[in-house]
């Protein structure tokens, strides 16, 4: 028995949608939900000058309910510059199911909200034993949602005389981690005008300066590019 799969296709050419649903429909029995503006709690909204924005307004909004957190006071930074968090300690948070709900689903704001990968994925850190400290620290996340629910990707068309080109960026946070003094890479990477893969993670070795570490964080980036320029 073939398998049944809903998917969702937009475009400007009809026709081009068309081809594409008869090619799959010989493999697949297909259906045709038309346009798309909300799929697994991210929105896609077009814009005006041909942009595509996705955002997470709603989930936000569910997730500030959730957490108590709808009328909290806006914050316009999710971390301070001087914050070290830290395993050590003994202000064990009350209730680590909650911290590791929560975070779970700051991980999946991410999706739209890159800005915020470095910021989550330390609270991450913390998911076995999550202190007060640490749940302030998410708390100052979600005031900073709060303020920039709106925030989301754009995606523009390139002009066709402009060839795709792939760009990427990255940088390192030098022994970051007053446990292990490990450092942390951050690359966003460019395909064209968008960005199409962004992430932070700890390196798996001590740097023994910045100049190893930024090689490292180099080194990682590169990789995404090439698996990129394979794809």
């Amino acid at each position: 028995m073939r398998s049944f799969v809903d998917i969702i296709i937009t475009g400007t050419s009809n026709v081009e949608i068309q081809q594409l649903t008869t090619k799959q429909h010989s493999n697949f029995s297909l259906k045709q939900l038309g346009k798309l503006d909300y799929f697994l709690g991210i929105e896609i909204k077009s814009v005006a000058d041909g942009t595509i924005l996705q955002t997470q307004s709603k989930y936000i909004r569910d997730l500030l309910q959730k957490t108590k957190m709808a009328e909290a006071q806006p914050i316009y930074s999710p971390m301070t510059a001087n914050c070290k968090l830290t395993k050590a300690g003994t202000d064990l948070f009350s209730d680590p199911s909650l911290y590791r709900s929560v975070v779970g689903a700051l991980q999946y704001i991410t999706v739209t909200r890159p800005e915020l990968s470095y910021v989550v994925k330390k609270v991450c850190q913390f998911m076995a034993n999550p202190m007060d400290s640490h749940w302030t620290a998410v708390k100052r996340i979600l005031r900073y949602l709060k303020g920039s629910i709106h925030h989301g990707l754009h995606f523009k068309t390139a002009p066709s005389s402009q060839p795709f080109t792939i760009k990427a960026l990255c940088d390192v946070d030098w022994a970051s981690d007053p446990d292990d003094r490990r450092s942390t890479s951050g690359a966003v990477i460019y395909f064209g005008p968008n960005w199409v893969l962004w992430g932070s993670k700890k390196q798996q070795i001590v740097a023994r300066s910045s100049t190893e570490a930024k090689y490292r964080s180099l080194a990682q980036a590169m990789t995404e590019v090439t698996w990129i320029q394979t794809l």
